[in-house]
């Protein structure tokens, strides 16, 4: 490259290219108050569909997913300008090396250290999922970021209050034109933004996805456990993201502290007292602490629970109440191999992938 510009005429050319090169990637950081480059022409984002993945549950119809749409939205998602006191964003609580959960809080910490009532899920995947939350209240990606943005104990903000704000940032009416055609910054193109962000959040390449592929081998002690769930977890731990989307009363005795009946609070019938969404297991290594609440704080725990400390209610999930027996038999061996299973579903490139980073 030095040697381009030892002539006028081949520096002109070499200037040229410098600057195509930069255009072509604008999108390398949406953090602080750097001004973001969008690309010139806006162009569609390719979701690709993981091999054995169901199809694509996000409706692209109402909110296409684009270049330029995502990285408003991965900006979005790391903006403490949602929030109230301008301190929280969705990264605050979601963060990336523990697959977008709050590593460490049994329940999320929102704004001022409020406490929250559940534990931060995780967020992967959610382009092929049909509902979302612990309790299922939502089934609409392009909503889901309502709840958080104005709920007292997460952001406590409102929509009108975040569009005034970013309405006096330049940069983000650059970036607004450049995802939905003007500068009209609403609510609505907020949270589609960030819909936009979450749904290419796609993590597929653990051990485990590997192994299917060919391309990894699995120790004995990871087949033993393998074999181990799926015939002691898959029931509802099933499909290649280890959830049957289902809502289950699995025996967790009812914290007072939180008062949170899980899939009661949305339908209001008693026969759903207790019941929680079965989460998916891709990356569990690395969400702790476990269950709604957080209530328990390692993989050994949550065994420990299945086999010893399921509680007899009256709507316990059948599957955790056979043959005369309360939870699922499991000896210390079994235990440890599962685990080692459950270990093969972590996926580092996703944990580390640039793409989703702050």
């Amino acid at each position: 490259m030095i040697n381009c510009f030892k002539q006028s005429k081949r520096g002109q050319l070499c200037s040229l290219w410098i600057f195509l090169f930069i255009a072509a990637f604008p999108l390398t950081s949406c953090t602080g108050d750097e001004i973001i480059e969008p690309l010139p022409k806006d162009e569609a984002y390719r979701l690709d569909k993981p091999a054995g993945f169901p199809e694509i549950t996000f409706d692209m119809t109402g909110n296409p997913i684009t270049v330029n749409g995502v990285a408003l939205g991965k900006k979005l998602f790391y903006e403490g300008k949602l929030s109230r006191n301008n301190t929280i964003s969705c990264g605050f609580c979601h963060i990336q090396e523990y697959a977008f959960t709050h590593h460490g809080h049994t329940v999320s910490h929102g704004i001022d250290d409020r406490l929250g009532m559940r534990n931060a899920p995780p967020i992967q995947n959610m382009a092929f999922l049909k509902n979302y939350t612990w309790d299922g209240v939502s089934h609409n990606l392009d909503e889901r970021s309502l709840v958080p943005i104005t709920t007292d104990f997460e952001m406590d903000s409102s929509l009108p209050e975040a569009v005034s704000k970013l309405n006096a940032d330049a940069n983000y009416k650059k970036m607004f034109k450049a995802a939905f055609g003007d500068e009209n910054i609403t609510g609505n193109r907020i949270l589609k933004a960030i819909s936009q962000f979450m749904a290419t959040m796609i993590s597929a390449d653990s051990k485990y996805d590997r192994m299917k592929k060919g391309t990894a081998v699995f120790t004995a002690e990871e087949n033993h456990g393998m074999a181990l769930f799926q015939n002691k977890c898959a029931a509802c731990h099933s499909g290649d993201f280890f959830t049957d989307e289902s809502y289950r009363n699995t025996g967790m005795y009812y914290n007072q502290q939180f008062d949170d009946r899980g899939r009661y609070r949305v339908t209001l019938d008693w026969n759903d007292n207790m019941k929680f969404r079965v989460p998916s297991l891709r990356n569990v290594e690395y969400t702790a602490p476990y269950m709604h609440d957080g209530r328990l704080y390692s993989l050994e725990a949550v065994m420990n629970f299945y086999s010893d400390n399921v509680e007899d209610q009256p709507n316990l999930d059948p599957l955790l109440k056979q043959n005369g027996h309360i939870g699922i038999p499991m000896t210390s061996l079994e235990k440890h191999n599962i685990i080692a299973f459950l270990k093969t579903l972590s996926d580092k490139n996703f944990i580390t992938n640039p793409k989703f980073a702050e």
